[in-house]
């Protein structure tokens, strides 16, 4: 499997923030029209303040009866976030998912946002390498 960058695996990516006083109705339609399932609660300079999650929305806002409307970002966001750097390896965000039991990993350089890795599109690349992978080892079996 190739050993790309989380530089690489974030490049080109729209970052979908919102400010801590954001709504979580408004960032719930940001997340629905972006496709994501996160979004990246930065505070007025640009820093990574927190994450928000689409399991957020449903376990600690529906769930206890919140008004997504009334209640903002920042009383319901996670603030204690593990995040990475741009330049490890793929490889190190999935293991940071898989032992952490999350589905995002924010890429931060400087304390600032550049990208999202997610287990939903994290392997997208090498997914498909895999496949062709296996399709000339299939084609070398019938050969032999």
């Amino acid at each position: 499997m190739p050993h790309r960058t989380l530089r690489q695996v974030v490049e080109g990516q729209t970052l979908v923030s919102a400010l801590a006083d954001t709504t979580v109705r408004a960032a719930a339609i940001s997340m629905a029209s972006n496709n994501v399932g996160a979004i990246l609660v930065v505070d007025a300079a640009g820093k990574l303040a927190g994450l928000f999650t689409e399991r957020d929305v449903l376990n600690r806002v529906v769930a206890r009866g919140l008004d997504p409307d009334a209640t903002p970002l920042a009383a319901v966001m996670t603030t204690k976030l593990q995040t990475a750097s741009p330049d490890k390896p793929l490889a190190h965000a999935l293991h940071m998912m898989f032992e952490g039991g999350f589905r995002h990993v924010p890429v931060v350089d400087d304390g600032k946002p550049v990208g999202m890795v997610s287990a939903r599109n994290a392997l997208g690349l090498e997914i498909h390498q895999f496949e062709q992978e296996l399709v000339e080892r299939d084609h070398i079996a019938e050969i032999l």
